[in-house]
């Protein structure tokens, strides 16, 4: 059985006002590492950081890692008066201010607007494979069911103290990076380092940092990154979205090693199912991978569940993802339970601090 690990970017906010907290060095200068690659990381902005868990075979050890480093990463955030909220963009108001190191400031002065308002967070999947082969195998059959992901993940519908009409407003603006979102088929590693390669080459990348793929291979680790979705509120959806990754990743190693081939769907294609994603969440009508036509949300979760069913029978993993499932589609996920608060409220405030309760619950 594979090995899953997963990077959460998390807000750092004020307990009594909600909004972003720029003390990010404050968090980080008390951490303590524990010594084998678990630990708190920064990010561009101050007003966020990155924890990352070890890689687990169960999903239950993945779930206690994730709420274990939550909630280190909340008593650091305390002691430099703020906490932490599991949030893809701030609700409230925010002009972000930009982290320490050299690489930070020359994304601004590279990228302008694109790195000075990017306060959001993510949520990487990373699944281990026996190769970069086997790796490119998989990005090249998983495409079509990366937009589900992000439906499914969506948890982001404010921005800068206004509804935006997006589910995952996170997608739209991180989609401003020249490298992000969806991309062809390769077919071969040699064709996907090319491919790299190439795109450094023409000097408008930083470095190999900034390949923002939906999906990649990993520069660190012996995984494929699965970097497409917004970070979850709560544990037991990013569980869902880890066992989900892991389905994926095995159905398509058994579909490679059967000469499958991909679906033969284009770039076009994929971004306009990104995009319907990024606006419907888990709720209204997503692009369903199977017939490119429209259907509803739940449909469409189903069809991904039975997609990746054997291998997460194999894995054990079958009733707890269609258990977190149909409770996330209750909620209408994150974004349906950011605006049924803000509606039932009228304070986005109100918004952040029932996410931070459910963020460390």
């Amino acid at each position: 059985m594979r090995t899953v690990g997963v990077e959460e970017e998390l807000l750092l906010v004020s307990p009594e006002t909600g909004e972003p907290q720029a003390v990010a060095g404050a968090v980080l200068a008390a951490q303590d590492a524990d010594g084998d690659g678990a630990r708190l990381a920064p990010e561009l902005q101050r007003e966020q950081l990155e924890t990352t868990t070890r890689p687990k075979l169960q999903m239950s050890d993945l779930a206690a890692e994730l709420r274990r480093w939550r909630g280190v990463a909340s008593e650091r955030a305390r002691e430099a008066g703020a906490d932490v909220v599991a949030l893809a963009t701030s609700p409230l108001p925010v002009a972000p201010s930009v982290s320490a190191g050299r690489r930070y400031h020359r994304l601004v002065e590279e990228f302008g607007l694109t790195a000075q308002e990017q306060l959001t967070c993510g949520c990487h999947v990373h699944v281990q494979v026996a190769s970069d082969e086997e790796g490119v195998a998989v990005l090249d059959r998983i495409r079509p069911w990366l937009p589900v992901l992000l439906a499914l993940s969506a948890n982001s519908p404010f921005w800068q103290g206004r509804d935006s009409e997006h589910s995952s407003y996170r997608n739209r603006v991180w989609g401003r990076w020249p490298s992000a979102g969806p991309v062809e088929t390769f077919g071969s590693a040699e064709r996907y380092h090319a491919e790299v390669r190439a795109l450094l080459e023409t000097g408008t990348l930083l470095d190999e940092g900034m390949i923002y793929f939906d999906a990649r291979l990993s520069r660190n680790y012996p995984t494929v990154e699965v970097r497409v979705a917004d970070v979850c509120i709560e544990v037991d959806d990013t569980v869902l979205l880890a066992a989900m990754v892991r389905g994926l990743v095995e159905t398509a190693v058994r579909a490679w090693q059967a000469d499958e081939p991909p679906t033969p769907v284009t770039v076009g294609l994929l971004r306009l199912a990104t995009w319907r994603a990024a606006r419907s969440g888990a709720s209204g009508r997503l692009v369903h991978p199977a017939t490119w036509q429209p259907a509803p949300a739940e449909e469409v979760g189903e069809a991904l569940v039975d997609h990746v069913a054997d291998a997460l029978t194999d894995a054990d993993d079958l009733l707890l993802v269609k258990d977190n499932l149909r409770r996330l589609m209750s909620r209408g996920g994150g974004a349906g339970f950011q605006r049924a608060t803000f509606a039932g409220t009228g304070d986005l405030r109100a918004v952040v601090r029932e996410a931070m309760v459910r963020t460390l619950a």
